[in-house]
């Protein structure tokens, strides 16, 4: 232990520190009859170490932002966690939390899940997704520190890793771009078990990981996990590295302690067994009953706890006093404050098009409104995976984000779409930053994982996906979306925008820059559409969803064309192409279905109307049949792409202005 903690070592041995967690872990797993014991009680040890030594955080202001960020990539060991959270006293997690472990409504879910208890940090349980969010952190945290110096910011992000998280092909593209990056503010503890679910790791894989790590330029230690004083010593040593993240290596046994499942796969992820759990508490010396921890070993972790909070307020006391400006800006950033100029920069944006008409493609009207969104928000940070001149994604004047200068706000990710994804979440979860990153709309299932986490966690990333239909050409149909737009709609709580026109896109960027709660995705095109909302209007009108962008012609609508993006256009030329034949038609522009989905029962009947409804999209039909209707009169794709120019695709798949209005004509039963 550190200096300041030295008195607790001479009362209460480390061990027992460990062995409250390794307790408490075999113990709410037993109850649950479900989990994983094992991981716990390997890293108890280490976890030990960690937070009574090095870790700065406050279980009385969990939120503090220069704290400590500490990353559970390992997420089915979350009792190491849970345990952790009770012992040093974060108020949300007691100790009949522990004992609900994975019941309904409890706070101590399978895996820990960001919003459920202060301290967690993020939702980890899909594999190698932790330490991508910890890549992102570790951006956050040295970018902020170059904005606004270390008085405000300085502090370190810690992680501990498992096997499983460094198999996963996510972890390859988050350690490497960490080490090109240069984070030295970034720790990660390897818990070195070498068992998976399947047995030993020697069945699937043989790498030397300590190499690999070297490779991508970290600084690589090895200890035994079971020495918290080694653990630490190690700590203590990655802390001083100047231009370098740092893996220590921490040999373990799962489950450590159980006579007769440590180091083996029945140690992972099943309860050790009421037998088993009374001859591993002889073992291990601890005498207590199940959910017992004796006052001596718990006040020890509540001291170092309040030795651990101390650094952190006397931190804290810097910001008091930085200058009132630094410190407004400060607040603003982790506030997720938006300023409220860019309401009106947007508008006076939106009444220049709708005015001036252009026909450009939508990814280039959303680098458009990124120059008006970026110049008045200073904490966005943008970024492409390796395709900045498609994606549109860079404006004027924000600097690129790299060794050396992370005052930039711009991130070249390389080809990693899956570790930036989840790297913005990491950054998104930071605080202070609103990060952006973009690809190809065909390559979000690249992205998926991470998108899908973003949406359950309820956090700001803003993933930019361009190319989104056949419209983008002579690629071929292994880059042209089809069912993509249908999938990432399905995921709860997220805002897919597939805007038609420049006015949308700029829209679409009020509303995903000041969803501080929700994720979006911005759906553009590869090819140029025109401006189809000619008259200016202050109301954001993609707000709602769906709305009716030209009424019918002459009366009460007979049908209604609905479109979203580049084939509102065709809705627009098969509406006039029906007034000429003497049948009223109206078209509604639905950028986003889930907005509109959140709007009450009387908007929605109002925008759908009484008239048959007929939808196109250069997409497949699911998804649009709770606003078509059945029968569903759909104009879209029903299999993959070809190569060609654009043109030649919308006609050769038939989405055309005449489908449409023979499919009007079939609703209407003409």
């Amino acid at each position: 232990m550190t200096e300041q903690n030295t008195s607790l070592a001479a009362k209460v041995p480390e061990r027992d520190l460990a062995n409250a967690i390794r307790a408490l872990a075999m113990d709410a797993v037993q109850a649950a009859n479900s989990g994983h014991p094992g991981m716990p009680m390997g890293m108890a040890d280490a976890a030990t170490a960690l937070f009574t030594d090095h870790l700065r955080y406050d279980p009385a202001n969990p939120s503090w932002p220069d704290r400590d960020r500490f990353v559970l990539s390992a997420g089915h060991g979350s009792m190491l966690l849970y345990a952790l959270l009770y012992l040093t006293g974060y108020p949300d997690i007691d100790l009949e939390e522990i004992k609900k472990f994975r019941q309904l409504g409890s706070r101590t879910a399978g895996h820990p899940e960001y919003g459920h208890a202060a301290g967690i940090e993020t939702t980890t349980g899909p594999l190698g997704q932790g330490i991508a969010n910890a890549v992102g952190m570790a951006m956050a945290e040295a970018h902020l520190r170059a904005r606004f110096g270390a008085e405000l910011m300085n502090h370190f992000t810690y992680v501990i890793a498992g096997d499983g998280c460094l198999m996963e092909g996510i972890s390859q593209e988050a350690i490497t771009l960490a080490g090109h990056l240069k984070l030295n503010k970034l720790i990660v503890l390897w818990d070195d078990n070498r068992i998976t679910i399947d047995g030993s790791t020697a069945l699937s894989t043989s790498e030397n990981v300590a190499m690999r790590f070297e490779a991508a330029g970290w600084a690589v230690d090895a200890v035994d996990g079971h020495d918290a004083a080694a653990v630490s010593a190690a700590i203590a040593k990655s802390k001083l590295s100047a231009d370098k993240p740092t893996m220590i290596a921490c040999r373990t046994t799962i489950g450590f302690g159980s006579p007769n499942k440590a180091g083996k796969s029945s140690a992972h992820g099943s309860p050790l067994g009421a037998d088993e759990i009374k001859i591993t508490r002889e073992a291990l010396g601890w005498p207590y009953g199940p959910f017992e921890i004796p006052d001596a070993i718990l006040s020890a972790w509540r001291d170092a706890a309040k030795a651990r909070a101390a650094e952190g307020r006397a931190l804290g006391e810097r910001f008091l006093a930085a200058p009132k400006d630094a410190q407004e800006a400060f607040e603003n950033a982790f506030s997720g404050f938006v300023p409220g100029a860019l309401l009106a920069a947007l508008n006076e944006f939106k009444a220049k098009i709708s005015a001036e008409k252009p026909s450009v493609a939508t990814r280039k009207s959303s680098e458009m409104a990124l120059e008006v969104v970026n110049s008045v928000v200073p904490t966005t940070i943008g970024g492409s995976a390796d395709l900045t001149g498609s994606n549109n994604t860079l404006t004027k004047g924000l600097g690129t984000f790299a060794a050396g200068s992370y005052e930039g706000r711009y991130v070249y990710w390389g080809v990693r779409e899956h570790g930036m994804a989840a790297a913005m979440n990491g950054m998104a979860l930071h605080g202070g930053v609103i990060p952006y990153g973009g690809t190809f709309l065909a390559f979000a299932d690249y992205c998926r994982p991470s998108i899908r986490l973003a949406a359950l966690m309820g956090i700001r990333s803003i993933f930019v996906m361009t190319h989104d239909s056949i419209g983008l050409g002579e690629d071929g149909p292994t880059h042209q979306p089809v069912e993509q737009l249908a999938a990432l709609r399905a995921i709860p709580g997220l805002n897919v925008f597939r805007p038609c026109d420049t006015v949308e896109t700029a829209e679409s960027w009020a509303v995903a820059v000041g969803s501080q709660t929700t994720p979006s995705l911005l759906a553009l095109s590869r090819q140029n559409l025109p401006t189809l909302r000619e008259t200016h209007t202050e109301v954001n009108l993609t707000a709602k969803g769906a709305y009716e962008l030209l009424p019918a012609v002459g009366g009460i609508a007979q049908v209604s064309l609905f479109a979203s993006g580049s084939e509102v256009e065709i809705a627009v030329k098969a509406r006039d192409m029906l007034a000429h034949e003497g049948i009223r038609a109206r078209v509604v522009s639905v950028p986003c279905m889930a907005l509109f989905a959140a709007q009450d029962q009387a908007y929605q009947e109002t925008v759908v109307g009484n008239a048959p409804c007929v939808g196109v999209e250069a997409g497949i039909a699911m998804g649009w049949e709770p606003i078509l209707g059945v029968p569903t009169y759909f104009v879209g794709m029903e299999g993959f792409g070809a190569s060609a120019p654009a043109k030649d695709l919308y006609k050769h798949f038939g989405i055309t202005a005449e489908a449409v209005v023979e499919a009007a004509k079939a609703a209407i039963g003409k």
